[in-house]
């Protein structure tokens, strides 16, 4: 048998019987984790914020504790923004960060109780039920970083890549973007259009019985 005897059902059977387990097509499944990799230069090509307005759109449907939603974002677009960002970064990531066509910088809203009564109608009197700050903090911190792994799928699905960085001056940086002190920054995220210099070599990752034990 030829390409050309192939029919569109024996294809479709070829197709379900070797697919892995999983509801997505191989195609999404490789745009969203097998072949996306972390993005070190990136082509002069803009990120828009129509691009970046539909990323925020997809993800926001991730969990939360309590559905807190406590990720707050800036993205970095001016010149003074950026030249203000690229002095608390560390070693290389200066220069990564001051040649990305857009830089996001994430951060754990501690005071996300104060609007939680509007997104968790069941909890009308939050703010009372958050006094005491540092647990306050831990809460919001978790949360902030599983959206922020969200995040970085939902610019995968936009097209883009994400090059997170956690290698800044955490202190500086938050006073910098949030000067009111009440949030924590804790990942910077380079994004762009992929270019051939875009990735290094991938490294192995653990198997399944590497990590996974059942108890």
């Amino acid at each position: 048998m030829t390409d050309t005897d192939l029919t569109t059902a024996d294809l479709a059977a070829y197709e379900k019987e070797f697919a892995p387990s999983l509801v997505v097509p191989n195609e999404t499944a490789d745009l969203l984790f097998r072949s996306a990799q972390t993005g070190y230069a990136f082509s002069d090509e803009p990120v828009t914020d129509e691009q970046m307005r539909a990323v925020h759109d997809l993800i926001k449907w991730g969990p939360t504790a309590m559905n807190s939603q406590p990720l707050r974002i800036v993205l970095v677009r001016t010149p003074g923004a950026r030249e203000r960002l690229v002095e608390h970064m560390s070693g290389n990531n200066k220069a990564r960060t001051a040649s990305a066509p857009l830089v996001a910088v994430l951060a754990a809203d501690v005071d996300f109780h104060e609007e939680l009564s509007r997104v968790f109608p069941a909890l009308p009197n939050a703010r009372d039920k958050f006094p005491d700050e540092s647990a306050r903090a831990a809460m919001a911190h978790t949360s902030a970083v599983l959206q922020a792994g969200y995040f970085i799928v939902g610019v995968r699905a936009a097209g883009l890549v994400a090059g997170p960085m956690a290698g800044f001056d955490v202190d500086a940086v938050s006073q910098e973007f949030f000067s009111d002190g009440r949030h924590r920054a804790f990942l910077v995220v380079n994004l762009g259009h992929a270019t051939a210099e875009s990735y290094r070599p991938r490294l192995p990752r653990l198997d399944f019985d590497e990590v996974v034990t059942t108890a």
